[in-house]
């Protein structure tokens, strides 16, 4: 079931979608995209025997404003149904928020008594013809905001018309207005009630209301408190702010209403309950035999006062609150301690605690990425020097490189193998591009070399000498290449 602003958002027609959000009726706001929502909570609760349903129901209208109506009828209603409801004069269309015995709970939050006669009537569900006439009406909201706040320019009224709501069936509507005094509206009044041949009602807001009726995102990335949930509004003091240690800058203090926030007085509590521990400081001093100390801040959190000598504002000494208030009892009897905390205790509490991980990515360093780059060029340019292709070694004689074909031997001046291999002769190798292969078996320092069961035979060498001090010459059969 799609909420009211879905339905009547747009002129889409697919069947099966919502008209508004587009969000194919699951809405995030916990029951739609209506403001102030609630969670009824003892919908799925059973009455005592012997006692009646409550024939009270909620009713929503635009934005923010509820009323409650008696369902004389007896009428199925569930949340979401579109209701004609009584209004003075014609009817009024709206949407049930609320039913069943959390309606009680609320009209003794709101201080109405169940019985009241003030409780207006629900005529009947709305037909296709009153949720046509009713749309027609909220089409002719905007324009209608937009002609008279010219109509107040040109009266020069000092106020704000901030939103218009059209009755369900336009024979009525409602103008909010905000401003500093007393407005005299009467000649406004005469004169939008020949311009839209309406019944015209005038009704004067807060900041903090109008900001709830039109809603916005706060400073936070939320919507905002007072159109989703809030609907006490408590006065904001600015001590609310010095308790928590904010800076008292109006532009991150105030909210959209350009009033303090609402959500200062959230964790209000909780400060004032830590700070009870905390000693009285004021403008209070601290005596030591190096000098006179005053306060800098106070971290409520750690539970850390900082301090500073007068002779050195900048260095910043954090005490305990034990530590603070024994150096203010000593002070009371006329003693001065020799400093304000002992070296060691000192470098104990101003250490800084490093991080428990290690920075193996190098996320904490400005200029990650110009190092990595130039790493990887400088990789590049020395595998390039370094690593020559498995078939081809290099030699370099009379300050020249040269590119000798495998089956002969390296350059003295670069070894071709990590294991020691001295002990092994280089194997004589039967064609022009065959490697010369070093046998890992035991060593044979003694022995000849076996002979090769193929048909070219190769003759029997035997170690007269360590390889070692004498290195094999090239041969001759292929010419090294330039």
């Amino acid at each position: 079931m799609s909420c009211t602003s879905c339905s009547t958002g747009s002129d889409n027609t697919t069947p099966g979608i919502p008209k508004g959000c587009n969000n194919n009726g699951s809405c995030g706001t916990g029951g739609g995209c209506n403001k102030l929502n609630v969670f009824d909570w003892l919908g799925n609760m059973r009455l005592p025997e012997g006692q009646e349903p409550c024939d009270v129901v909620e009713i929503r209208f635009k934005n923010s404003r509820k009323e409650f109506y008696r369902n004389v009828n007896n009428l199925t209603l569930n949340v979401g149904d579109i209701v004609a409801t009584e209004s003075s004069p014609g009817h009024d269309i709206g949407v049930v928020s609320i039913t069943g015995e959390l309606v009680r709970l609320q009209l003794k939050k709101k201080s109405m008594s169940y019985d009241s006669t003030d409780i207006k009537k629900i005529y009947r569900k709305a037909k296709q013809q009153d949720i046509d006439k009713w749309r027609e009406a909220q089409k002719l909201e905007v324009d209608t905001m937009f002609k008279a706040r010219t109509l107040a320019l040109k009266l020069g009224l000092q106020m704000k018309i901030s939103d218009v709501e059209f009755q369900g069936d336009k024979s009525k509507a409602i103008f909010y207005y905000t401003a500093d005094g007393r407005v005299d509206f009467r000649e406004l009044i005469k004169v939008l009630a020949d311009e839209f041949k309406v019944r015209i009602e005038m009704k004067q807001i807060g900041a903090r209301q109008e900001a709830a009726r039109l809603g916005a995102i706060g400073s936070c990335g939320r919507e905002l408190c007072c159109s989703t949930w809030l609907n006490d509004f408590r006065t904001v003091s600015t001590s609310a702010a010095r308790y928590q240690q904010l800076s008292l800058n109006p532009l991150k203090l105030a909210g959209q209403c350009g009033k303090l926030k609402c959500c200062l007085n959230y964790e209000l509590d909780s400060y004032l309950d830590a700070l009870k521990e905390f000693p009285e400081i004021d403008n209070r001093r601290l005596a030591t035999e190096k000098g006179f100390a005053f306060h800098q801040k106070t971290d409520i959190f750690k539970r850390v006062i900082w301090w500073s000598y007068t002779s050195e504002p900048d260095v910043f000494i954090p005490l305990s609150i034990a530590r603070t208030k024994e150096i203010f009892k000593l002070n009371a009897e006329n003693i001065k301690p020799a400093d304000l905390l002992e070296a060691k205790l000192y470098k104990e509490i101003a250490e800084v605690k490093q991080p428990d991980y290690e920075n193996v990515v190098g996320q904490d360093s400005l200029t990650r990425f110009d190092t990595k780059k130039k790493s990887q060029q400088k990789q590049k340019h020395n595998n390039h020097n370094r690593k020559p292709n498995l078939n081809q070694k290099i030699d370099s004689t009379a300050g020249e490189e040269r590119i000798v074909k495998s089956g002969q031997e390296s350059s003295p001046n670069k070894p071709q193998h990590k294991k020691p291999t001295h002990n092994h002769p280089p194997r004589p190798s039967n064609g022009a591009n065959e490697q010369a292969k070093p046998q890992h078996k035991k060593p044979v320092h003694n022995h000849p070399q076996k002979q090769n069961n193929g048909t070219n035979e190769q003759p029997k060498t035997q170690h007269k000498k360590p390889v070692h001090k004498h290195k094999p010459k090239p041969r001759n059969d292929n010419p090294p290449q330039a």
